[in-house]
């Protein structure tokens, strides 16, 4: 086998949460690219008619399956809805999550001493709760495949400190540990796990700082790259850990960031714009 056939995925089933836009979608075709058929989700089906197109255009089979990870019980059902259609898992990558939100939905970016109870549960709920049981879940058909690749979709956040956004970075470092101690304690059945951390990329989610430009500029300017990332940039991390080309890496946080958690990559001889989140 050459270097590039360790990326192919011909046969695999694949579950990809998340997936009806942003990382998720692009991880999802890249994936069909790669050879999977996929199973993947979003709060609604009618969300994910483009994913769907997508990879039944790269002649990939695609299930659509709507379920609201804020809801008990919905991972696990998503995890079994996906496998039975399938028949069986091979690949799980664990791609959805939310940022702070008030009851309207508006992003709530504020500091952890003004933000509401009601705010930091609703991110655990989704961005860990849901996490852990989507990986109880999917324990059973990733042990049952030869090549079983657990990938949790983390962040950046969860790697350096990130006032007003403390619930999200939260949670995200703790996606970064259970994949480290699953990684451990599933490495005799031969899952792999691991988590990919991108860097601020350009999504919907990330809107609300992409186009406020005092935000966006002064996060831009914490990156040693200098920019923000795209969604193509972070699709090839999640085939290699989901592919033969990363079978002996597990327990692994990849980062995708540009440098931001460099420790002092801020401090690397730039000027920086003022900070937005303090007043004088």
């Amino acid at each position: 086998m050459n270097a590039v056939d360790l990326f192919r995925l011909e046969g695999a089933r694949a579950l990809v949460t998340g997936a009806s836009r942003g990382i998720g979608k692009g991880i999802a075709e890249t994936l069909a690219d790669a050879g999977c058929d996929l199973a993947v989700t979003a709060r609604t089906t009618s969300a994910l008619d483009d994913t769907v197109r997508a990879v039944e255009g790269r002649r990939r089979k695609a299930v659509a399956i709507a379920g609201d990870l804020a809801e008990q019980g919905v991972a696990a059902d998503l995890v079994d809805r996906a496998a039975s259609a399938l028949g069986g898992l091979d690949i799980v990558v664990h791609n959805a999550g939310v940022t702070p939100m008030d009851e309207d939905g508006a992003p709530v970016v504020a500091p952890l001493q003004d933000q509401r109870q009601e705010v930091w549960d609703a991110v655990i709920a989704v961005n860990l709760n849901a996490t852990a049981a989507l990986c109880r879940a999917a324990h059973p058909y990733l042990a049952d495949s030869d090549r079983a690749s657990l990938v949790l979709v983390s962040s950046a956040a969860g790697l350096i400190g990130f006032p007003t956004l403390e619930s999200y970075g939260a949670s995200k470092a703790a996606q970064i540990s259970l994949a480290r101690s699953l990684a451990v304690g599933w490495a005799s059945q031969g899952i792999r796990v691991n988590a990919l951390c991108p860097g601020w990329t350009r999504t919907d989610m990330t809107a609300f700082a992409t186009e406020a430009e005092p935000l966006s500029d002064w996060l831009a300017s914490h990156v040693p790259l200098g920019r923000w990332a795209t969604v193509d940039e972070m699709v090839g991390a999640a085939l290699f850990l989901s592919s033969p080309a990363s079978s002996y890496v597990t327990g692994h946080a990849l980062v995708v960031d540009g440098g931001v958690s460099v420790p002092d990559a801020g401090m690397a001889g730039r000027t920086l714009p003022p900070s937005p989140f303090t007043t004088e």
